[in-house]
């Protein structure tokens, strides 16, 4: 990720309601959410909405689809990554010591799913 992209990123989630928004579509992945729904659950007007959704799209961070009379936002998983990759390369310089923190309280919550041993089946004869 370059500077202008991480910077038009962060800039876009420097704002409540977007901020708001696109961590909430985030926790609707990979569905999405029709503008309307996440309007509700946000309680914004939403022609207000609409209003932060293209900024957050501009900015690389959401995607809508048209499905039917509806159109469903989605956020770009990718581009969370990349900030979030960005952010933490950049910041340790590398010293290991600065992120150490941030990767322990994450790999609580974000550890990948732990792969079941195989067992074997035994044959009766």
């Amino acid at each position: 990720m370059e500077n202008e992209q991480a910077v038009l990123a962060l800039a876009a989630l420097a704002q409540g309601t977007r901020l708001q928004a696109f961590r909430t579509l985030v926790q609707h992945e990979p569905e999405g959410l029709p503008a309307g729904d996440l309007a509700r659950l946000l309680e914004v007007p939403q022609n207000t909405l609409s209003a932060h959704l293209s900024i957050l799209a501009r900015a690389g961070l959401v995607v809508s689809e048209r499905r039917s009379r509806s159109i469903v936002y989605r956020a770009e998983i990718s581009a969370l990554q990349a900030i979030i990759l960005f952010m933490l390369q950049d910041c340790c310089g590398g010293r290991a010591e600065f992120c150490a923190p941030v990767i322990e309280q994450l790999t609580s919550c974000c550890a990948p799913p732990k792969k079941k041993a195989k067992t074997k089946e035994r044959s009766r004869a």
